[in-house]
């Protein structure tokens, strides 16, 4: 009821219309829901840190993905590219890692972000956080296509269509003009937004 609802259809629907086309609760914390497709070790997490880098971050990543998207010759990705608090942007292969993986790389790419800390990520477009997402991603070994949007307020201002890097880069370029506003100074407190 919770997915139809999501995605504005009746059980009807889903019976009827909508029968053939499959919506799937991810179960990040079930093993057998999982596949493994990789891992990054510690020299590797350690070097796309970067400056970030601190002993807390774990020194393999087993990189787990909903084992249901091996099931396809290819994945598309559709999705809005926002400034973001722990990637410096949504979407792109983002919705796949830490999107539809497992524990290890939900835990890795957030407490990675949260070492770089909101203020100093969120509108950065190139940051270790994605590097770890890019990274895992080029582990998939299906096609991948991305359909990444920008909106603003309720219209569509960009649809950028490609490789889930060069769609979500450019979608990430528009974001960032549309999005985020530059001032002149610093603010050091902000009392309320």
């Amino acid at each position: 009821e919770a997915l139809n609802r999501l995605v504005g259809i009746s059980a009807e629907e889903r019976a009827t219309k909508y029968r053939s086309i499959g919506l799937l609760n991810h179960t990040w914390d079930d093993p057998s829901a999982l596949a493994s497709i990789g891992a990054m070790e510690a020299d590797e997490i350690k070097a796309l840190a970067g400056k970030h880098w601190h002993p807390s971050l774990p020194e393999r990543v087993d990189i787990r993905i909903n084992k249901a998207a091996l099931e396809y010759d290819g994945i598309l990705i559709l999705g809005p590219t926002f400034p973001h608090e722990v990637a410096g942007f949504s979407g792109g292969a983002k919705y796949l890692f830490p999107g539809i993986s497992g524990a290890a790389m939900i835990n890795t790419t957030h407490w990675l972000g949260a070492l770089i800390t909101s203020p100093a990520i969120i509108g950065v477009k190139h940051t270790p956080v994605r590097a770890v997402v890019d990274k895992a991603a080029r582990f998939l070994p299906m096609q991948r296509l991305c359909m990444s949007l920008v909106v603003k307020e309720y219209d569509l201002a960009g649809l950028f269509i490609g490789a889930p890097e060069e769609a979500w880069a450019a979608a990430a370029d528009l974001s960032d003009r549309l999005h985020i506003v530059y001032k002149e100074h610093p603010f050091h407190t902000v009392l309320s937004c």
